[in-house]
This record gives C-alpha cells, structure tokens and sequence, in this order.
C-alpha cells in the first residue's frame, strides 16, 4: 500500500496495535515487558525512491499500490509529497522536476529517482535513465547538481558516472556521543534515523558490563552501524559483512569515529562459523587473531529472511546473543531454538516503518544457568 495521506493523531493508536502484536506473538518466551520505542509520526524516512511517469508535456512521480478492481495487479499512484520522507526529500522533489520538466536532454528516458539524505540536509540523488549517458548529460547534470545543492549520480545500462560523490555522511547523536556514518548510494542504510538511534542506544544499554570487557562477534554487520555504537562497550569486537561495498563503508566509518578496537572480515556468517570451528584457515583467518579474543557476546541483525537451524546453533556458544530482527515470524521461529539455551531477558519494539505492519525488533537472550 502507498503513503500518500496520513494522520499523525492515529499514530499512538497504530504504534498500540503493533505493540499488542508482538506481546501476543512472544508471550510464550515469557519475556519482560516490552520495550517500545517510538518514530516521529512524518518525515522519518532518510530515503525514497520514485518511478518517474511521463504524461505528454507532464512530469511527476510515481508509486505503485494494489489495484482493487484487479487483485493481481497494480495502478499508478501520482505522488507530488511524500509525508513519510524527510522534509529534505520533500523539498527537492519538486525543485528537481521543475529543473528537467523543459529539458529534454535531463528528462528524456528518465524513469526513477531515488533521494537519501541525512538529519542535517545532506543529500543524495540517482537519476536512473533507459539511455546511455554521454558528455553533454554531465556538463548539464553537473549545472543541476549545482543548482539543486546535492551531490548527483546519473545510472543507465553498464553505466554509472558520480559527479561528486557517490555516499553522504550521517551524523548520529547516540548517549552524548556524535557518531559519524558513511552512506553509500544503491547499499542498505537504517532508514528511519531517529529510529536507528534508539536502537544503537539500546543495544548500548543491553550490552554494557559493568564488571570487566570482554569480546564481541557481529554477523551481518552492514557498514558498522552498530559496529561503530558498541565498540566502547567491549574489548575487541570482531565483525564479518559480505557485501563488499559495506565493509568498505565500515572501515571508512571506523577511521572516521577513531575506533581502534574492532576487526571487520568480509565473510559470511556461515564461512565465520566455519573458521570458528577450525575448519578455515588462511590471512583472513590470521588476520582477525581469535586465539587472543574472549567472546562474551554476539549480535546478529539477519535479513528478513532470519537464520536456518545450522546458523542458530553456533550463536548459542556465546552468554549473550543480541538479535536485532526486521522481521518478527522469522525471529519467532529462530528464538523457537535459541531459548533451549537461554532465555529472553530484554525486548524491544522499535517503529521503524511506521504506517505498515512491519515491526523491528531487539532481543537480548542470556544463557540459562539452570
């Protein structure tokens, strides 16, 4: 379903309904009570992206929803705002058409823009087109990018020409502390910040020791998003992403913060496993020095498609496991296996996509010692 229209006096109302959800959905781990944390009811979203539809002389963007006279269909829905976008995205959403509605070199072909953009209005635009893009489109693109006050991409087939750069910087105030992230175009991002606070602030809470430092292991650790959060809580973190451009991101977001106690591998969760078990050996293997770690904890932020049975048993070796979960069945399902080892001692609801039914969720499971 597409935002187009919504009502900030039903968001306590919405936010109530999910909260009832979860509590139903988990009651029988018997967890505390739930903690629930909520977005601002507009403007939440860093990103968006928008097909471009052209009517004759007209220029607009474009979302698609379920089209009720065909089940199995869409219908185009015209989108002049976005509420739920930034007030930044809002903005430039009409400055960009009415900079291309006349040009026929920037508009032609042109079929999707996507906008990301940080808290203090830095921002991002990818201008996707069916043609190939030549000399004159960046001589004029870079006229646009001048003109609009952003950093500018232009992608086609087997093509894409950053005029600028191709990331933004968000800048995150987590328990007194700016943290700094490097944003890369086309990779995955927390979209709602506000919301993306909460949680590096609540994983802090859920993972400070108050008696000694020991180690933490991340999987699927993305551009260090909670990397970057945690580091002053442990010793030595130890964290593995296979996307290449994000452990990219993760290591810029490491110098750029002044962390100096955390390793990131490009390896997936199963290869880590694998190492863990003695059964991978090599630089990479070397270069991450396990005989000198002493791993307390591990934090998981799986894709929605959550873990499988093998991915889940090596994570029961450590005392504390945080999983962070943007999909609540496929949680359901995993902690089905985790609580056999240890119970759920905080949980969190965390409105990320408010206006949907999608919940995001934090667990902290410490081992049973019964």
């Amino acid at each position: 379903m597409v935002i187009t229209d919504i009502d900030p006096a039903r968001y306590d109302a919405q936010l109530d309904a999910k909260r009832e959800r979860i509590e139903q959905q988990f009651a029988s781990f018997s967890p505390p009570p739930l903690e629930v944390f909520a977005s601002p009811p507009t403007h939440y979203r860093m990103r968006a992206e928008f097909r471009l539809w052209h009517e004759g002389d007209d220029l607009y963007y474009a979302m698609f929803e379920s089209d009720p006279e065909a089940p199995k269909g869409k219908r185009v829905v015209r989108i002049d705002q976005f509420p739920v976008a930034s007030r930044r995205i809002n903005a430039l959403m009409p400055a960009l058409l009415d900079a291309i509605r006349d040009d026929e070199l920037m508009r032609r072909k042109l079929f999707q823009v996507e906008f990301l953009t940080t808290l203090d209005g830095e921002a991002l635009v990818t201008l996707i087109y069916h043609k190939a893009l030549d000399d004159n489109w960046e001589s004029r693109a870079r006229e646009l990018q001048t003109l609009l006050g952003v950093s500018l991409i232009g992608r086609s087939r087997k093509q894409r020409i950053v005029l600028d750069r191709d990331h933004v910087w968000e800048r995150l105030e987590v328990e007194g502390r700016e943290l700094h992230y490097q944003q890369v175009e086309n990779s995955f991002t927390q979209p709602n910040a506000e919301i993306c606070r909460a949680m590096l602030a609540w994983a802090r809470d859920v993972t400070r020791d108050t008696e000694r430092r020991r180690d933490l292991v991340e999987l699927y650790c993305g551009n260090g998003n909670f990397t970057i959060a945690l580091a002053e809580n442990f010793r030595r973190v130890v964290a593995t992403e296979i996307s290449r451009t994000s452990v990219a991101s993760a290591q810029a977001n490491i110098e750029a913060n002044g962390i100096d106690n955390v390793h990131v591998a490009r390896m997936s969760a199963e290869e880590f496993a694998q190492v863990l078990a003695g059964e991978k050996q090599g630089r990479r293997v070397s270069a991450m020095a396990l005989e000198a770690c002493d791993f307390s904890t591990v934090l998981v932020d799986p894709p929605r498609a959550g873990l499988d049975a093998d991915s889940c048993e090596p994570l029961m070796r450590y005392e504390r496991i945080v999983y962070i979960s943007c999909n609540p069945d496929t949680l359901a399902g995993n902690l089905e296996q985790l609580t056999r080892t240890h119970r759920v001692t905080r949980m969190a609801l965390f409105d990320q996509f408010p206006w949907t039914d999608h919940c995001e969720c934090g667990v902290l499971l410490e081992r049973r010692v019964d």
